[in-house]
């Protein structure tokens, strides 16, 4: 009994350890698809980028665990016949498939999604540990397939739409700018022109200070500016979180497939699993996430600040209502997909296809080869049990 129960606990830190090997490659493909559009239109740096990039993901990553459970649920014991016992080299096997290859992804500058890869890695593992028959295929076609295969198209066509509402109210915005003066405790518009006009003076003092955005230097007004670059590193920052909320609780819940809740169970368990998720998702966000960050940024299509900003909203808000609504889509299509419609709005030429090519392969290769290496894994590790 104790030697079982030792047994037990070894396959459980093994999967544990496996859980944040995944963690990490998700965050060295994954953390461009925030941050892509910074650094495609020129706001700031590769580092910078993938620094604020990391710093919001792990946020997310973190108010997943309050947010996202029906992700949880959906991951873990939805795909899987109730009364179906799951082997211990299942939930393995599906985390050794879908790590591998998107390690391999990341490595060469391919923008995959980790989803369809833990979507591919549990078909295989299931078909070869079950037959297929302990699968649950009415939840793995509508509760996964669907929602992945309609972000895309949601992604481009809400970029498609919204892009020129973003340039239009941004071509307003840069022609006047609102500039808060502690001085003289008033809140001013500034035309193209330098012309102020006062709209809220108030006797209070102690009142903060923020200025939107260039005219006020020349009007001779002095503020915190806050342009539209502003505003786009804000998106990028609420894009990374989108993408944590999303991804950490699908990747915690390969957990509940290899019995480790119930091992080691509790509140303790759930806390201690996603801080460490977060945590390696960061590491692997901040030490690996450049080759993708250029290929997003670089070489699908160029961007100015106006489109990335409409690029990350779209992100952002397909991503964020995905996973409070339980529906796994993925981030790195979504981003993909909105990256292309903003270059589509400036023409065909102007977007480079034989990346949007490579990345669509990538995207279909992506089920069958995490499929197979998990089928793989799992002929291996139960045959060493």
């Amino acid at each position: 009994m104790r030697e079982i129960r030792f047994l037990s606990m070894d396959l459980s830190l093994f999967a544990v350890c496996l859980v944040m090997a995944l963690a990490f490659a998700n965050g060295a493909n994954d953390v461009s698809k925030a941050i892509a559009t910074l650094v495609g239109s020129g706001i700031t740096n590769h580092r910078t980028a993938i620094a604020w990039g990391t710093a919001w993901t792990v946020i997310g990553a973190c108010a997943s665990a309050l947010v996202a459970t029906a992700m949880v649920t959906t991951f873990g014991s939805g795909l899987i016949e109730p009364g179906v016992a799951t082997p211990p080299a299942l939930a393995l096997s599906v985390l050794v498939g879908s790590m591998v290859w998107v390690l391999v992804a990341s490595r060469t500058g391919l923008p995959v999604s980790t989803t369809h890869a833990l979507v591919g890695a549990i078909v295989g593992a299931g078909l070869a540990a079950f037959s297929g028959h302990g699968l649950i295929w009415s939840a793995l076609a509508g509760k996964i397939a669907l929602p992945l295969l309609l972000s895309p198209f949601l992604a481009l066509l809400l970029s498609l739409l919204l892009h020129p509402v973003i340039r239009a109210i941004a071509a307003r915005w840069e022609g006047t700018c609102l500039c808060l003066m502690p001085g003289a405790r008033a809140l001013v518009t500034v035309d193209a022109r330098g012309f102020t006009r006062t709209l809220i003076q108030t006797s209070a003092l102690g009142r903060p200070l923020v200025a939107v955005p260039a005219q006020c230097d020349s009007a001779g007004l002095s503020g915190l500016t806050v342009g539209l670059d502003t505003i786009h590193w804000i998106s990028s920052g609420l894009t990374a979180l989108a993408r944590g909320t999303n991804d950490t609780p699908k990747i915690v819940a390969i957990l509940l497939l290899s019995g480790t809740a119930s091992a080691w169970g509790g509140s303790e368990l759930h806390t201690a699993t996603f801080a460490g998720v977060a945590l390696a998702m960061g590491f692997g966000s901040f030490f690996g996430g450049l080759r993708v960050t250029e290929t997003l940024a670089e070489k699908v299509t160029r961007m100015d600040h106006v489109e990335g900003l409409s690029a990350n909203l779209t992100t952002s808000s397909l991503v964020l209502i995905s996973a409070t609504l339980g529906l796994p889509v993925s981030t790195t299509h979504v981003s993909s997909s909105a990256i292309i419609g903003i270059g589509l709005l400036k023409g065909i030429e102007a977007v480079r296809w034989t990346t949007v090519r490579d990345m669509v392969l990538a995207w279909v290769i992506t089920l069958p080869a995490a499929a197979v290496l998990a089928c793989l894994a799992y002929l291996v590790l139960s045959g060493l049990q």
